[in-house]
């Protein structure tokens, strides 16, 4: 219904002024929709930015870790080395010396090994394990219960639980 005027004629004035006030109510919550657009929009963005050098930072650190990740092995095998070259470096010396002294570097080079979580499998006198041991041949062995490993060819290695290279064995036979 519209205002009318003592006339009887409805009044204009009274039909534009709550249109502007609605127009401008309307303008003023287009402004603040606006704003806040705008504020998400650098929120995204700034958001977007973190990311990203986050995600190049874990790249940097993860590039720096694997190429310093036997850093600390390689540095405790120094001395092995400097045994290794100081034994090398002896002219005139007895085949004795030069047992002992590459007994002393095997034990110094297996120490290294065990420090780093590396351990020898040995397995003589011990029943056949198919998960650590590789048969390579069964014999009759007396004095050897059967599924025993009688001989080891070479010694295999585990690392930390994970078996790097099994032992390659000799089995005695059942009867």
């Amino acid at each position: 219904m519209t205002a009318s005027t003592t006339s009887g004629e409805p009044n204009q004035d009274a039909e534009v002024a709550p249109n502007n006030d609605s127009a401008d109510t309307l303008a003023a919550q287009i402004d603040a929709l606006q704003a806040e657009l705008t504020q998400l929009r650098e929120d995204t963005l700034r958001e977007r930015a973190e990311l990203d050098n986050q995600r190049k930072r874990m790249a940097r650190e993860i590039d720096m870790a694997r190429k310093f990740a036997n850093e600390r092995l390689l540095s405790e095998l120094l001395p092995v080395i400097d045994s290794l070259e100081a034994g090398l470096s002896v002219q005139a010396d007895t085949a004795a010396h030069l047992r002992e002294g590459m007994e002393l570097t095997l034990r110094q080079l297996l120490k290294v090994a065990s420090d780093n979580g590396l351990i020898m499998v040995d397995p003589v006198g011990q029943p056949f394990d198919p998960e650590r041991h590789q048969a390579m041949s069964m014999i009759d062995a007396a004095g050897h219960a059967p599924g025993a490993v009688v001989q080891v060819y070479q010694k295999g290695w585990v690392l930390n639980e994970r078996l790097l290279r099994p032992a390659l064995v000799v089995v005695a036979k059942h009867d």
